[in-house]
């Protein structure tokens, strides 16, 4: 029982990391009970399956949100979630008798293996979760991602955590919690001094959250209807107040979209013109009977079209249905009836004043998505979302903890523009400025700075940290050390490592 314990622990710390509590320094120890736990038992199937449970309870808490859209959602994700987890575990436990420098090698490495994995498979991937998001988000380390990104982070923090457990268990291992706490602080204190300042030309702006008249459901004309009250609120801003102005994800659809609907497009660009600004409208297009896209597209002030980005980054059983014959008994499917129809590449606008880049919805989440904007020559970014499906939850605090780090990993001030809520400005160096209320329909005004200082370090070179600590992981796994291997266990640190062995 003890072990099963320490792994519940272990799950309700990580969970605590995460918004709605978000106390992110827990990031840090979450790992420490399930490391001990496992550390503990002596059977490779109750170690798997304790890995199984950890992941499974963590995730289950963390998208809890997902229950309004039913069990059917919830239930199959957490169980996903939860094999990796336990995929994780039964590595780590099969090298435990190992030196303490090689299993704690191992379990750095395969963590982040663990999420590099789960952040591409299945479907494109999912990174809720990823431990680098929260640690990444505390004040200095938030400066500092502009070098190691997020799945830097991950490597700090499992190193530490690893590291912890180690001195736990034998006083003596002290070594690698010290340095990776000395890396710790030091990052934290560069990124605290040295965060990303963009210096470029400023934009007045405003993020036109309209809201939804049916939120969580469907209506009659909604469309229509969402496009006339993000109308009417851009019609109340004051004309040469602003330079730049966003509606959010699904703030237009077929029919009322401005590529095929004149009307909806002659009223967008008459408010570019009386507002003398750029107007980034993000909506969907249907193509054809099964098919859609999603897109953002930019007018300029004298209302010509700059371009659009096209979504590349689909939500599985969302915005489109994997293997869609096999799903057919699932009734909630239905609400999915086109799939859509992916971009190719990241696409910057030129404007007057910087280059523009935008992301849709899910893809603010991935890092990559937004670190391939930034490297076409992005100095400024937008991330459209809609996030009406969930009503008041904590999903879209956790959407914007995952883009504030994503923002500060390339530099770039960003827009969150939601169309249900929350929506803000978030700046280069990571900080959230005034955030709207859920479900709230108003008019956010803020300002954003274009970065002509050329991409992070991070944005050059991508996850070099957490490439390193695979590659190490694996050496530790290849190179033949046979005279070292298992002499600690057999000479003195005996088969359950210095816990209490249980079965």
């Amino acid at each position: 029982m003890i072990p099963f314990a320490l792994v519940a622990a272990s799950a309700v710390l990580m969970w605590a990391a995460f918004p709605p509590v978000g106390f992110g320094a827990l990031a840090f120890v979450a790992p420490v009970p399930l490391f001990i736990g496992i550390r503990m038992v002596e059977r490779a199937a109750y170690a798997v399956a304790l890995g199984f449970f950890w992941g499974a309870a963590f995730f289950g808490l963390l998208l809890n949100w997902l229950m309004v859209l039913g069990f059917v959602a919830w239930f199959p994700l957490s169980i996903v979630m939860g094999s990796f987890t336990a995929l994780y575990v039964a590595v780590i436990w099969v090298f435990r008798l190992w030196t303490p420098w090689r299993w704690w090698l191992i379990a750095v490495g395969g963590w982040v293996a663990m999420e590099f994995i789960r952040g591409r498979f299945p479907f494109g991937g999912f990174p809720w979760g990823d431990i680098g998001y929260p640690a990444a988000g505390l004040p200095g380390p938030i400066g500092s991602v502009q070098w190691i990104g997020p799945a830097g982070w991950t490597v700090l923090v499992v190193a530490f955590a690893a590291g912890v457990t180690l001195v736990i268990e034998h006083h003596k291992d002290w070594r690698m919690v010290v340095d990776a706490g000395s890396v710790i602080i030091l990052l934290s204190i560069a990124g605290f001094f040295l965060a990303p300042s963009p210096a470029g030309q400023v934009w007045r702006s405003a993020i036109v959250q309209g809201g939804s008249p049916c939120p969580m459901t469907r209506c009659q004309n909604e469309n229509q209807r969402i496009f006339e009250q993000h109308l009417e609120l851009t019609q109340g801003i004051p004309a040469g107040s602003v330079d730049f102005v966003i509606w959010p994800e699904n703030s237009t659809g077929t029919p009322y979209e401005p590529e095929n609907n004149d009307e909806v497009f002659q009223a967008i660009i008459e408010q570019a013109r009386r507002l003398d600004a750029y107007i980034l409208i993000s909506g969907t297009r249907v193509e054809g009977d099964d098919n859609f896209f999603n897109v953002n597209i930019l007018y300029s002030p004298d209302g010509v079209k700059v371009g659009e980005y096209l979504k590349r980054h689909p939500v599985p059983f969302g915005e489109f249905v994997p293997l869609r014959g096999l799903f057919d008994f699932v009734p909630q499917l239905d609400r999915v009836p086109r799939d859509m129809i992916r971009g190719t590449e990241a696409v910057v606008f030129p404007t007057s004043e910087g280059a523009l880049g935008s992301v849709i919805s899910f893809e603010g989440s991935f890092a990559r998505s937004v670190r391939s904007t930034a490297n076409a020559g992005a100095e400024m970014m937008v991330v459209t979302t809609n996030t009406s499906s969930y009503g008041r939850s904590p999903a879209t605090d956790q959407a914007i903890g995952m883009v504030r780090v994503n923002a500060a990993a390339i530099g770039l001030d960003t827009a969150y523009a939601s169309i249900t809520g929350k929506s803000t400005f978030i700046g280069a160096d990571g900080t959230v400025g005034e955030t709207t209320d859920q479900l709230e329909e108003r008019v956010l005004y803020g300002t954003m700075r274009f970065n002509t200082d050329g991409p992070t370090l991070w944005a050059r070179f991508g996850d070099w940290l957490a490439f390193l600590a695979m590659a190490a992981a694996l050496a530790a796994v290849v190179v033949s050390r046979s005279s070292e291997r298992d002499k600690t266990a057999v000479g003195g640190r005996g088969a359950s490592n210095g816990f209490a062995p249980s079965g």
